[in-house]
């Protein structure tokens, strides 16, 4: 995004700074945005903006760090995509950087340090490995004691293994130099080639001298040579794109080592009160010593808190106290301001400075997106409209012949109790539930299917939002974008009225 082009006034200003002098806040139900000429057409806007000052998203969407939204699955489809996904910290330090290390190598056409399995081990002992990572792939180099490469494995030979107590070296394809390549700069194509010769699924390379130099992968060497991955998010060495949440807990140091191990790209100092002496301690011990490592920093909700972290490092901001559905944070500590002009505050405080804001809470229709993005946001958090997917953690059950999935906040009783990670976010040290202040709720939300449906839908609003407004992409939207202060009577006829019976739509529901 150009900086030059933030630093210039919006046409929003001044309704923000009408509403600032009479002392009023606004949030999505509160707003409208003001239509105007257009020659855009939805499908031809462009959703491209950035999470952080070297993270870009080929959609304005990130999955929140949340241990009922996102893990290995969320991350790996909101990559997909085009977005990203936080992985939550309410695991060990070694599962975080597993999961993350999944996701990683979930699009590796090559992969430089693959995971290798020894000639020694046991069938039984790798598909227990297997399932413990939560690898999705069954292809392994296989190694002896020295290190060298003396095999593969694929999923081939272990569907054909009927006695799982046998080791990897009665199951392997032992003829390596039948089905490896030997150079030191292989392309795609050939690799590809080969494979399909062969007829295996993964491919060693090795230098001219000997040295093992990693794998081609069959799956994602097609969707390279077919071209199928232009919407994914990958970084420069065509990996999915992933984050995760780190905290100001003891574990800070060791999580940040693992996960820079796993080539994470971007970090998020997940707290409920973001501009406090912990945080900042944190973000710049982050910025110290892993310089090429992005940090998004939050949650806040005041300007000068923006301007402060910003001042101290951060590549990105995370905005929302007590906005989520499932957050008490304003009706327990009395403190937040309503989201819409907590954007916009954060946004106009850090405006020029090249740092992205991301909306972190309260999305309920695609419609709030437009709005959080044309208040200023780069990118919008979700957490319940994803929660109920497939791809989000936990199971679907039953309850009143409805699907459901379990959705609670990071703040509720029952993740605090689970949780170190949940307690420390909210500056709680007990684990005594007598003793903990809850400052959130746990919730069932109806089961959604697949996220890239949702996500669809959410994407649909959106580009019809920046139809109506003329704005050809999002800083378009926010240099056009105007609001209208709306009552609950305006409120109440924006939604569907007057009626007996109303027909669920895909993108609106009547709960």
């Amino acid at each position: 995004m150009d900086e030059n082009k933030q630093k210039t006034n919006r046409k929003c200003d001044s309704f923000f700074k009408k509403m600032t002098r009479q002392g009023i806040a606004l949030s999505y139900g509160d707003v409208r945005l003001k239509t105007t000429y257009s020659e855009v057409l939805p499908k031809e806007t462009n959703l491209v903006s950035k999470f952080s000052r070297n993270i870009s998203l080929n959609i304005p969407i990130v999955s929140s760090p949340m241990d009922t939204v996102t893990e290995t699955r969320m991350a790996i489809a909101m990559a997909f995509l085009g977005g990203i996904g936080i992985i939550h910290k309410s695991l060990t330090p070694q599962e975080q950087a597993s999961y993350v290390g999944s996701v990683k190598h979930y699009l590796n056409a090559f992969i430089a340090k693959p995971v290798c399995v020894k000639e020694s081990d046991l069938v039984e002992s790798v598909l227990k490995m297997r399932l413990k990572k939560g690898y999705d792939f069954f292809s392994f180099p296989v190694i002896d004691n020295s290190g060298k490469v003396v095999g593969i494995v694929t999923r081939n030979d272990f569907d054909f293994c009927f006695d799982s107590s046998v080791k990897i070296s009665e199951i392997m394809s032992k003829e390596i130099e039948q089905f490896s390549l030997i150079g030191d700069d292989i392309d795609v194509n050939t690799a590809c080639q080969r494979m399909l010769e062969n007829r295996k699924k993964i491919l060693p390379v090795f230098s001219k001298s000997g040295t093992f130099h990693g794998i081609f992968t069959l799956a994602d060497v097609k969707r390279i040579v077919k071209g199928d991955f232009k919407d994914y998010n990958l970084d420069a060495l065509g990996n999915l794109r992933v984050g995760a949440a780190v905290g100001v807990g003891s574990d800070l140091e060791e999580r940040l080592e693992l996960l820079s191990r796993k080539n994470i790209d971007v970090i998020v100092i997940d707290s409920a009160h973001g501009d406090s002496r912990a945080v900042i301690d944190v973000l710049k011990y982050c910025k110290a010593n892993y310089p090429m490592i992005d940090v998004v920093v939050g949650n806040i909700s005041e300007g000068a808190s923006a301007k402060r972290l910003v001042d101290a490092g951060a590549d990105g901001l995370r905005i929302g106290q007590g906005p989520g559905s499932i957050c008490t944070t304003r009706i327990i500590a009395g403190v937040g301001c309503p989201q819409v002009s907590a954007i916009y505050e954060c946004a106009l405080a850090v405006r020029g400075s090249g740092v992205p804001i991301c909306g972190d809470g309260g999305i309920e229709y695609s419609g709030d997106v437009s709005i959080a993005l044309a208040a200023g946001a780069d990118n919008v958090m979700l957490g319940k409209v994803l929660a109920g997917t497939e791809e989000a953690p936990g199971i679907t059950f039953w309850e009143q012949g409805r699907q459901k999935k379990v959705y609670r906040g990071m703040g509720s009783l029952e993740a605090m109790i689970a949780s170190k990670a949940s307690r420390e976010r909210y500056l709680q040290g007990e684990n005594s539930p007598s003793k903990l202040v809850p400052e959130g709720i746990e919730s069932k939300v109806d089961y959604k299917g697949n996220v890239s449906d949702v996500i669809n839908q959410f994407l649909g609003g959106l580009r019809s939002g920046l139809g109506y407004l003329g704005a050809k992409d999002i800083l378009s939207l926010q240099e056009l974008a105007d609001f209208h202060m709306i009552t609950g009577a305006g409120l109440k006829e924006s939604h569907p009225h007057g009626l007996d019976y109303i027909q669920n739509a895909p993108n609106y529901s009547i709960s």
